[in-house]
């Protein structure tokens, strides 16, 4: 990429997160910064990708205080039985469960899948939250870039693995969820179909902001794929905000600088990211209705190329393409 390329990238994510940002200090100022107000959720089960750490982490442990069962996904086993022996330690022993997960490995996932139907549980509601950010350039086990492979391709198959369970599980007037998580960063992401894995020209924020686009895209068209078959299973996007995890340490150093000092006034905690991804997961006005982009807990619109239908299906038939989900297999892909 060139350096005049790579440097609007940098940009352009910048000043999304500033502006993001500073709309955040101005709802704290005013004091609206408020959990939602959530009815109970007994019965649901859940699974929440990279809910060992951070936005993850926080998410799993408000939809258990609901009442649901959570399943933690995660790469880190050590953090990932914390957690759950946390929940079970607030809300009883049958209300977490842990199952490893690298999104970067494809096998991985299609493990993931196998040891959740071996549990026997249903699944209302699917949290897709693990992803990386402004990393050097590296590929996953399978050759795909880290930002696409985890972020989108390691969800993307994720989902249309546990779609059939998702499915089984829902019913009229009390569906299914998978929930995605989103990035105001997608409004400056463009998807370059010709080089989705930046092998000719890489910039790490270029690569972010292609891969939550990529989400978008891949949200919406599951919606309209769930809408045309009549399925009990809604898609909608959450997007947490600015918030202060730990996937900021691949950012440049003035934003690392902003974030040790002024972290706690202008970032959102984990905790307070969580609210509109548990929003999203749990809200009765969003019964049945998919295909919305959630932020502060309220709907949002997303860049109008997410809703470019044409790209919608060229980047879900390259997804089961790389994949390998084209036409279903012994592992339950079943779109």
């Amino acid at each position: 990429m060139s350096t005049l390329r790579a440097l609007r990238a940098v940009l352009c994510v910048y000043a999304v997160g500033i502006a993001v940002a500073l709309a955040q200090l101005l709802r704290r100022l005013r004091g609206d910064f408020r959990p939602p107000v959530l009815p109970p959720q007994p019965g649901r089960v859940a699974i929440v990708t990279g809910a060992t750490a951070g936005i993850g982490r926080s998410t799993a442990r408000q939809l258990a205080r609901l009442g649901m069962c959570v399943v933690v996904a995660g790469n880190d086993e050590h953090c990932g039985q914390e957690v759950v022996s946390s929940i079970r330690a607030e809300m009883g022993s049958d209300r977490a469960h842990f199952l490893p997960l690298d999104l970067a490995s494809l096998a991985s996932v299609r493990g993931f899948a196998r040891d959740f139907r071996a549990l026997g549980l249903p699944l209302h509601l699917l949290v897709n939250n693990a992803g990386v950010m402004l990393e050097p350039r590296a590929e996953t086990e399978d050759g795909f870039e880290r930002h696409l492979g985890v972020n989108f391709l390691g969800h993307f198959l994720l989902t249309l693995l546990l779609l059939p369970a998702l499915r089984a599980s829902g019913a009229e007037g009390r569906g299914s969820r998978v929930v995605t998580v989103g990035s105001a960063t997608h409004y400056v992401g463009t998807v370059d179909m010709a080089d989705l894995h930046g092998r000719h020209a890489y910039s790490p924020y270029a690569a972010y902001a292609q891969s939550k686009l990529a989400l978008a895209l891949f949200a919406l068209q599951l919606q309209r794929i769930l809408d045309a078959r009549g399925d009990p299973v809604t898609s909608n996007m959450a997007d947490p905000g600015v918030v202060d995890t730990e996937l900021y340490r691949h950012a440049g150093w003035v934003l690392r600088t902003v974030k040790r000092f002024l972290g706690w006034l202008v970032f959102k905690s984990p905790e307070e990211g969580a609210w509109t991804l548990v929003y999203a997961a749990a809200a009765p006005e969003l019964e049945g209705v998919g295909g919305r982009y959630l932020r502060d807990e309220a709907e949002a619109e997303p860049l109008g190329t997410a809703r470019d239908q044409e790209l919608q299906r060229r980047l879900w038939a390259e997804g089961l393409r790389l994949t390998g989900a084209g036409g279903g297999d012994s592992d339950g892909v079943a779109w």
